[in-house]
């Protein structure tokens, strides 16, 4: 399968009653004005702290972002009078805000809150700290703003090694997979393969969560890989490393010989090793993918079987330009 027209999708917003469920257990959220705007809608992966908005400048106000209250932001507010708190507060809250987080355990007057509720913005309290929220949050929200794509192929770790097996429909990916699995690998996703683009160069791959671990083997059905070979042969997510595209044997295409020249294929501007492996009846293409799982983690430590092959062969070349034979004594062998 020719992965050049992939789709790129990415979430345009996610609602403040979404980012709540999702993260009240993990960050300690405490609502402080009841369901109030739960329908606004996130739609920036950024995190703003408005200080110089509650000073009153408000040219450079990025209000589309959750607005974090941490210890300069309250402690700023407490030594304002009432009236002045009152008229600091109404400044960023006439702005369309998505909701508002007070970290540190910190809390802010009564009469705050009621103008967020008038605004209908919802109000959120956390025992973190400001950076540790940060940290968490962004990386929820970077998570569900990242680009995505779908593939369709089956996913295995193969000795830690992410490696997207693609290939037409029917040309055996399942089959190969499920080899493997038996081989004591781990399935991550078969049939429908959801790519995501975390940070820069860094794909991961999962399943769906109407698929998870099924397979679907022709002739067989579907069958649940988790209850037939046990917890240990499935994992939800790995970072994509290798894509081995399985296509039959053509007498005419060239297929490489040396593996001297590395080919790389582009998933949502991510380029990733990419092996075409020709397969015909009785190629064992289960050992052929484990080995190119072991190669690409030699490689990751810095050795290259190719180019180890390419410096000896030049070396015996050099060798025997001087006169020297390439072996210059055999042991007897007596068995």
């Amino acid at each position: 399968m020719a992965l050049d027209n992939l789709k790129e999708t990415r979430k345009k917003s996610i609602t403040v009653g979404f980012m709540y469920e999702a993260n009240k257990e993990r960050l300690g959220l405490k609502v402080l004005n009841g369901d109030v705007g739960f329908d606004r809608e996130v739609k920036d992966k950024n995190i703003h702290r408005p200080g110089l908005a509650l000073a009153g400048y408000v040219e450079l106000f990025t209000y589309d972002r959750v607005q974090i209250f941490g210890n300069t932001e309250v402690r700023y507010l407490q030594h304002l009078g009432l009236a002045e708190r009152i008229k600091a507060t109404e400044t960023i809250f006439r702005f369309d805000l998505p909701c508002v987080i007070i970290t540190n355990g910190n809390t802010i007057d009564e009469e705050l809150i009621r103008i967020a509720t008038r605004r209908g913005v919802s109000v959120f309290q956390s025992p973190f700290e400001t950076t540790k929220l940060v940290y968490f949050l962004s990386d929820f929200l970077d998570d569900q703003f990242a680009p995505q794509t779908v593939v369709h192929g089956s996913f295995i770790d193969v000795y830690g090694i992410g490696v997207l097996l693609t290939g037409r429909s029917g040309i055996g990916k399942s089959e190969i997979a499920l080899d493997l699995i038996e081989r004591g690998h781990r399935l991550v996703a078969d049939d429908v393969v959801m790519i995501t683009r975390k940070g820069e160069g860094i794909l991961m791959g999962a399943g769906t969560d109407v698929v998870k671990h099924f397979m679907e083997i022709r002739g067989l059905g579907l069958i649940d890989v988790r209850s037939i070979f046990g917890i240990r042969s499935i994992r939800y997510q790995k970072r994509v490393e290798v894509v081995v595209e399985l296509e039959e044997w053509k007498q005419d295409r060239e297929y490489t010989r040396t593996g001297l020249d590395h080919d790389t294929i582009s998933i949502l501007n991510v380029d990733i090793p990419h092996v075409r492996l020709p397969i015909f009846p009785g190629k064992n293409v289960t050992v052929i993918t484990e080995v190119i799982a072991l190669d690409y983690l030699l490689r990751h430590y810095g050795y290259d079987s190719a180019k180890e092959f390419s410096k000896r062969l030049e070396a015996a070349i050099a060798e025997k330009s001087k006169g020297k034979r390439v072996i210059d004594y055999f042991e007897h062998d007596f068995e």
